[in-house]
């Protein structure tokens, strides 16, 4: 049976999609890969789907959607992205539920493309290490 990961932020609309994406790229159809948001925004951040492009990622098929309580029962890891996005286990969940706290380049006045892609690399970063883990 594959392993299964879903990716969290507040939106889902970078960050978690980001993750995502990245998973999808390195582990290709080994790991069930899923992302979601505690508060979905109206659209996928432009700037996180061109960055993740430029690494081979993709966004394709992806929108921002609210957490499945079903589906979170069913994962082996929940990652939380960032100190914002709060989620609770659900009953009778089999996985572990565990909060990356990343870099947020904008503080330190770096915008664009290179806070995306500093974002991006260290997403892909602690994705490597993941699937490490799980694979």
């Amino acid at each position: 049976m594959k392993p299964s990961v879903m990716f969290v932020c507040v939106k889902n609309g970078g960050k978690s999609q980001m993750a995502a994406a990245l998973m999808r790229l390195r582990a290709g159809s080994t790991v069930q890969v899923y992302s979601a948001g505690t508060t979905p925004g109206e659209a996928l951040n432009e700037a996180a789907r061109v960055s993740v492009e430029r690494i081979g990622a993709s966004f394709d098929g992806e929108e921002p959607k609210a957490i499945d309580p079903e589906l979170m029962r069913r994962m082996d890891r929940v990652v939380v992205i960032g100190d914002e996005a709060v989620v609770e286990p659900v009953k009778g969940m089999k996985g572990s539920i565990e909060t990356w706290t990343v870099d947020e380049p904008s503080q330190r006045g770096i915008e664009g493309d290179e806070r995306m892609d500093l974002l991006r690399d260290e997403l892909d970063a602690r994705v490597a290490q993941l699937l490490a883990e799980i694979d």
